[in-house]
């Protein structure tokens, strides 16, 4: 039986798990002894045919910063997005599929081959980027069982090892996302009641921070720019991030800069900087009440806050869930690991369901008690012409099929109707997101259905929207006189990266290069 394994594919750090015998998650050292992966991707100056990913891609940034790349995850699902090196462009899914590489070899070299994975994604990933993720892990020659929300698998794992019930928010904020996940939890049964999130919030908006107040001091003092090139942004980024972490542990953090023009000595306070990213962390409460309303709960409804992510270290996080809670939110597992430990749990859940053949009796015993229960973190539609009642005339709106928290596995349909005698073609456009105003709401999918040819208007068309446990969504657009039928499998839609020849193409490209 293959080994199964979790994947934490962070914006700063990445993180790979497997299940014991018992059903146990452990985390898998990369080939340096560590138990997380800077996420961080350097081409080899020397031979081309090399990449280096890790803490060396993360030391080789002060040597050639134009031949590394950091924090790939913000841009994942972005068409417009590529790194050119060596003449190639490089998307989001293929640098992605890098880190993801590094992380099977180094776990198969000490376990034996991984093939099937469930890799995490922030609980706000829209259909584009979960996508984008999977892509990504099929580049890397991973079988992606499923995907699975990083706060449902920090709680996985929470609820697997600790004694935890009732309602429960789950807060992570990582390196480069946000997510508040609010469920219910009695013993080994998690419901998810709704998410919230932001994918463009994490420590390196701190670290940003940071960052400008030493440009800005060194500027202050010399009258002359810190920043010459490349290299020296990489530098001071992560100088910014030490920073960062050391006033998590200290009232004040000192550093000598070196400039072209002079020596500065740096210091900033703990209180200094919690003012700096005050707003940042705005952001962060605001979207807490969001989902606390969503949920129709008020703060003291709440049991427990479990913290997800290493920004969640900075004492002024814990000290604003204490003052708006009433109660110190729980650090009783690492919260760089947890996330990639639940997904393993994750994955030997969904083979289970998927194919217990692939599971040993063991693994089985081990998750047999675990059960899930997921949500729909978007709602989903389609663009219609309804008739304006005040108007007479027809506008374009969004129709929402499956709502927002619906419980996962979940299906709905609804019927439209042609428009126009002898309508040849309905346009289909697929959309994410609960506004009735198209100007709102994202298109994921754009699509075509053919009819047949001299019929009446207002024939009628079933659609029907499916969402499966792994966080995949399908849909279905039938004539009903007809029976002709559209199916939209978002996982192989236009506004994604790769389609299934792509993949393919590409893997073969790929293997051309040597991931270390």
């Amino acid at each position: 039986m293959s080994t199964i394994a979790g994947i934490d594919l962070g914006t700063t750090f990445s993180a790979i798990s497997i299940l014991n015998s018992i059903g146990k998650p452990e985390i898998l050292p990369n080939s340096d002894g560590e138990r997380i992966t800077p996420s961080a991707i350097f081409f080899d100056e020397e031979n081309p045919d090399i990449i280096r990913v890790g803490i060396e891609a993360i030391n080789s940034r002060y040597i050639n910063s134009k031949r590394s790349v950091r924090w790939v995850k913000r841009h994942m699902g972005d068409n417009n997005y590529s790194v050119n090196i060596d003449g190639k462009n490089w998307t989001a899914v293929e640098l992605s599929s890098l880190i993801l590489k590094k992380l099977k070899q180094d776990a198969s070299a000490e376990h034996g081959q991984i093939k099937d994975v469930v890799i995490s994604v922030p609980a706000h990933f829209d259909e584009v980027r979960r996508k984008a993720t999977m892509d990504a892990g099929k580049l890397a020659g991973l079988n992606v069982i499923g995907i699975i929300n990083e706060p449902v698998a920090a709680a996985l794992y929470y609820a697997s090892t600790q004694t935890v019930s009732g309602k429960i928010m789950v807060y992570d904020l990582g390196g480069g996302t946000f997510d508040v996940t609010i469920m219910n939890v009695e013993g080994n049964n998690i419901n998810i009641i709704c998410s919230q999130g932001n994918h463009e919030l994490g420590g390196i908006d701190f670290d940003k921070r940071i960052y400008e107040k030493i440009v800005e001091c060194y500027k202050e003092q010399y009258k002359d720019s810190l920043i010459n090139s490349d290299e020296d942004s990489a530098k001071y980024e992560d100088e910014a991030e030490d920073i960062k972490k050391t006033l998590s542990r200290r009232e004040i953090a000192k550093k000598m800069i070196y400039g072209s023009s002079g020596n500065l000595r740096f210091e900033m306070t703990r209180e200094d900087y919690e003012k700096s990213i005050s707003d940042l962390l705005d952001q962060a409460d605001m979207l807490i009440d969001i989902a606390l309303e969503e949920a129709n709960l008020s703060a003291k409804d709440i049991d427990k806050v479990l913290l997800v992510g290493g920004s969640t270290r900075m004492p002024v996080v814990q000290q604003r869930l204490k003052d708006k809670f009433g109660f110190a939110p729980e650090i009783s597992v690492n919260v760089d690991e947890c996330v990639a430990l639940g997904a393993a749990i994750h994955a030997g859940l969904t083979l289970m369901s998927q194919d217990s053949t692939k599971v040993s009796a063991g693994i089985a015993g081990g998750l047999s008690s675990i059960n899930l229960k997921d949500v729909c973190n978007h709602s989903y539609g389609t663009l219609c012409a309804p008739i304006d009642r005040e108007t007479g005339q027809r506008i374009i709106a969004n129709r929402v099929i499956l709502s927002k928290n619906t419980v996962l596995p979940c299906q709905a349909t609804q019927m439209f109707y042609t428009m126009e005698e002898n309508q040849s073609e309905i346009e289909i456009i697929i959309t994410q997101g609960e506004d009735a105003d198209p100007r709102f709401v994202n298109r994921i999918a754009h699509k075509k259905l053919k009819l047949p040819k001299n019929r009446p208007a207002k024939c009628p068309i079933r659609v029907t929207y499916s969402y499966d446990l792994n966080q995949r969504m399908h849909c279905s657009f039938e004539d009903v006189e007809s029976n002709k039928t559209l199916e939209v499998d978002l996982s192989l839609d236009e506004f994604s990266q790769l389609d299934e020849k792509q993949i393919e193409e590409n893997s073969k490209d790929l293997a051309g290069f040597c991931v270390k």
